[in-house]
């Protein structure tokens, strides 16, 4: 099982945002498609450890293109389990129309936490 994710798409120009709000499996793993395409360079990413069931130190994030690039461009690796983290868009790629796929990995067992991905 690859776990849960909400997902909330604004796709208001210029600036959009994605939240993936993700719960993990038995195996640590959570995974989920948007519903919308994406164009345009990845302005920054945040990920969010839950408070209350926080995943385990290191934990990672990927987010694939159609053709499986990780548009953060490794920036989702080694997530903290405690405190919120922020990657610049210095650090990160683009997305050309496409479906963007999360990845959690390596969360532990039912841990949780947000994802945001801001795209120009």
């Amino acid at each position: 099982m690859a776990g849960t994710v909400v997902i909330t798409e604004i796709t208001h120009r210029p600036l959009q945002k994605v939240k993936f709000a993700w719960t993990s499996a038995v195996g640590g793993a959570a995974s989920a498609t948007t519903t919308e395409y994406y164009t345009g360079k990845i302005e920054g990413l945040t990920t969010v450890p839950s408070a209350v069931t926080a995943p385990s130190d290191n934990y990672s994030v990927a987010i694939t293109d159609s053709d499986g690039v990780d548009v953060l461009m490794g920036g989702g690796a080694t997530r903290d389990s405690v405190n919120t983290e922020h990657v610049l868009s210095t650090s990160l790629g683009c997305v050309v129309e496409s479906k963007l796929s999360l990845s959690v990995t390596a969360a532990g067992d039912a841990k949780l936490g947000t994802v945001y991905v801001w795209i120009r």
